[in-house]
């Protein structure tokens, strides 16, 4: 194997389309890459997932590869779930967290996993271990299992388990730590502050416990610790103290470490994303993570080619790397199992798992203050929603508030929606608007954010009218509005959670979920 197919074992690679791009098959036969992720651009239906993986495998079986190809994708669940039409709709981790059971984490990740390999797709990008103790996180919020690291551990664990068993790859992410950030790495380089005792007390728990229990492969973060790295504005990523001292040799991590995407701007604009390849290679990484323009994926193998031929990076080191990928690859993949998978499995996305699933919202989705008045069959129900707004660049872009509205008419009979910009004015008078009803139901997404959007909610309240407000993503919404008739949070807003919750407020289910995060 030449030099350039060494080092190109190293680079996971994304591309545009729901078919093979013929920039992924170059990088396929010229440099024999080891990993291709997946994201929402890719994704169709489940039968053209499961063409687009089998096509990628007989590429890179024509192109030689011992082993198959590591294909990969963030399906966390929640907020940031690429799978589209045709699967299952699988509870996030707040969601998973709020149910305070761990078998629920392994119940949704064997799930997740089941599903995954029925579509050719070898390894997830999950878990989420980063424990959110920062209400203003802008990157993390409810992708993590909640605020106390014993309880995100053991969800965590449990969640690897379970894919584990469904023969899937799983990732521990953001390592050491993202949860404590006030800053998105995809927009420039957050720092986190604390001392080594606060570290190993908070966020390097999951990390340790996870690890001792067989983790396979494990993300960095592109953040800064002072208290780990010497050098200033030096992210974990880069930093041969956090990725070598500290996960290496402290915690005795011998699986695979990936980067997270170099483009990020915490890498991109600081350094650039081909040498800080070169960097994190250098540091102790195994997969370096060029996830969209192809010319950055090409130079970042001929990059990291020069530097071995240059001295800069042994070729051993190198080779090190692809024992731990080839490992992991041979461990989660065969070339007959993916020649007989040939047709999509009729458990994929199965009314089976649907039910399944519904079960765990119903033990995670949680009422915050209630029980309150309770709807009535005859009463006139107003329900206002805020258009779609993204918290955060790595959420799905498929989802819609506007789902709620067709939850709860299923179950209700009387029910008028109606859509706010919650960057609006707010100059509508809503007390005079909710006179019309007998009961308000109003969801809130990022209502942190919005002066207006909590001046709706206020303007529905002083009608006098019982108004249960929804929070649709961030439980911390509901430190505003004590004086609302029931405070529900659903953590996301998945059609799954919006059927459970219009449920719940039709008087059909109950829901059990008890908050993992502080609101005070």
């Amino acid at each position: 194997m030449n030099v350039q197919k060494k080092v190109g074992r190293l680079l996971i690679a994304g591309f545009k389309g729901k078919t093979m791009s013929e920039e992924i098959k170059h990088l396929i036969h010229t440099y024999h890459i080891g990993g291709i992720i997946l994201f929402g651009r890719n994704i169709g239906t489940p039968e053209e997932i499961l063409a687009l993986t089998n096509s990628l495998q007989a590429e890179a079986k024509k192109a030689g590869y011992e082993t198959p190809l590591l294909i990969c994708i963030d399906q966390e669940n929640g907020v940031v779930r690429r799978l589209g039409e045709g699967t299952t709709l699988i509870p996030g981790a707040m969601v998973l967290g709020a149910t305070h059971g761990p078998t629920n984490a392994k119940k949704a990740g064997f799930m997740t996993g089941k599903e995954l390999k029925a579509l050719g797709i070898n390894w997830n990008l999950a878990p989420v271990v980063d424990v959110n103790n920062n209400p203003k996180n802008p990157v993390i919020g409810v992708r993590s299992f909640g605020e106390n690291p014993a309880d995100v551990a053991e969800m965590a664990k449990n969640s690897m388990f379970g894919m584990q068993e469904a023969g899937v790859m799983t990732t521990l992410k953001h390592f050491p730590g993202h949860g404590d950030t006030s800053v998105d790495s995809h927009l420039d380089l957050p720092v986190i502050e604390h001392g080594l005792k606060r570290l190993h007390a908070v966020e390097l728990v999951p990390f340790k416990d996870c690890i001792a229990a067989g983790a396979d492969a494990v993300m960095s973060a592109h953040v800064y610790f002072p208290a780990l790295e010497d050098k200033e504005n030096v992210p974990a990523t880069l930093s041969q103290s956090v990725i070598t001292g500290l996960l290496r040799e402290e915690l005795g991590f011998d699986g695979v470490i990936t980067t997270d995407c170099m483009e990020m701007d915490a890498i991109a604009k600081r350094i650039g994303t081909v040498e800080g390849c070169v960097q994190a290679v250098e540091a102790g990484v195994d997969f370096v993570m060029v996830s969209h323009l192809h010319d950055l994926q090409e130079q970042a193998v001929l990059r990291l080619a020069e530097a071995v031929g240059s001295g800069r990076i042994s070729e051993r080191r190198i080779e090190e790397s692809i024992e731990r990928i080839e490992k992991l690859a041979r461990k989660y993949t065969s070339w007959d199992e993916i020649e007989e998978n040939t047709t999509v499995a009729d458990f994929v996305g199965s009314e089976k798992h649907h039910d399944e699933m519904k079960e765990i919202y119903q033990q995670g989705i949680t009422e915050v203050t209630g029980p309150g008045i309770p709807i009535t069959a005859e009463d006139r129900v107003l329900l206002v929603h805020p258009k779609n707004e993204y918290a955060l660049m790595v959420e799905d872009k498929r989802y819609s508030t506007l789902t709620m509205a067709e939850q709860l008419k299923k179950v209700h009979g009387t029910v008028v929606s109606m859509e706010i910009d919650v960057g609006g004015p707010g100059d509508m008078d809503m007390t005079e608007l909710a006179a019309q009803y007998d009961h308000i139901v109003v969801l809130t997404l990022n209502a942190d954010k919005h002066d207006n959007q909590r001046r709706i909610v206020e303007g529905l309240m002083a009608s006098g009218k019982p108004v249960d407000v929804i929070a649709v993503r961030s439980p911390y919404d509901a430190v505003y509005f004590p004086k609302a008739n029931r405070i529900i949070c659903t953590y996301e807003f998945t059609q799954s959670a919006f059927e459970v919750v219009a449920e719940y407020l039709a008087g059909k289910t109950v829901i059990n979920g008890r908050l993992p995060v502080s609101i005070d």
